[in-house]
């Protein structure tokens, strides 16, 4: 389906930052030719761990973090975001982009650190989000009400109607998908939530059935990740099971 302040040039950062897979890094970073890096581990169904560019790589601001990382049940959701920002930026400049996420959502919205477990930009490229470590279930706080037992991917830009999504970027968001759900969790279909805030769509308490992989509109009042965005979630639900069945 389908076929406040960084200079990038600046410092020199050991391979260990980048966790590399099978899908270039759009920003470049110089690397000592004789670092070692470490080999992707895959999870208990095969999935490997795709290339995630790390919190170090795009410089975030680890002062402005305000309590450690706190972790989860496994995986059994995924909700797809979109951050709302032009979709015409240059991927070399995400790194800005980022930092100005992790400010608003820690000085703006109150919150411990970046709310998203990982981001994605419009060249394909995937970030870790929140810190406390890609390969552990940490709680976001992307989902009001649901942040317990997911994990919360949004794509930088905004992808409202009439956007056009770019194949490498569904591509991405399926790899994350694919690779961080719970062995035996059918990316097609529907998971059993119990919801833990009155302000979502879902009163306190009660049990929501959503697809595994939903769109933030799915449990919240909002238009978030956008009409063209989210009028591809089965064509990303179908990617992510490909790959679960294929490896």
């Amino acid at each position: 389906m389908w076929p406040r302040r960084v200079a990038l040039g600046a410092a020199v950062l050991p391979l260990t930052l980048l966790v590399l897979r099978d899908a270039p890094v759009r920003f470049a970073l110089p690397m000592p030719a004789a670092a070692a890096h470490e080999r992707p581990r895959p999870v208990p169904h095969g999935v490997p761990q795709p290339a995630i560019v790390s919190r170090a790589a795009w410089h975030a601001d680890e002062h402005l973090v305000r309590e450690p990382a706190v972790y989860t049940g496994a995986v059994r959701a995924v909700f797809i975001h979109h951050t709302g920002e032009s979709n015409d930026y240059d991927c070399a400049d995400v790194p800005r982009m980022l930092r100005a996420v992790e400010e608003s959502h820690i000085k703006g919205n109150g919150w411990d650190d970046i709310g998203y477990n990982f981001l994605v930009d419009r060249c394909g490229t995937i970030y870790e989000g929140r810190a406390g470590g890609v390969r552990r279930s940490v709680r976001g706080a992307h989902t009001t009400g649901f942040n317990a037992d997911s994990v919360g991917i949004a794509v930088l830009g905004n992808y409202g109607r009439g956007a056009t999504v770019p194949p490498v970027l569904m591509r991405a968001l399926a790899k994350v998908a694919a690779w961080k759900l719970l062995p035996g969790i059918d990316p097609r279909g529907k998971v059993r939530l119990v919801s833990t805030n009155d302000a979502s769509r879902f009163p306190k308490g009660t049990a929501a059935v959503l697809n595994v992989i939903s769109g933030h509109r799915d449990a919240y009042q909002t238009t978030c990740p956008g009409e063209a965005l989210y009028a591809e979630l089965p064509a990303i639900r179908a990617a992510t099971a490909a790959l679960r069945r294929t490896r």
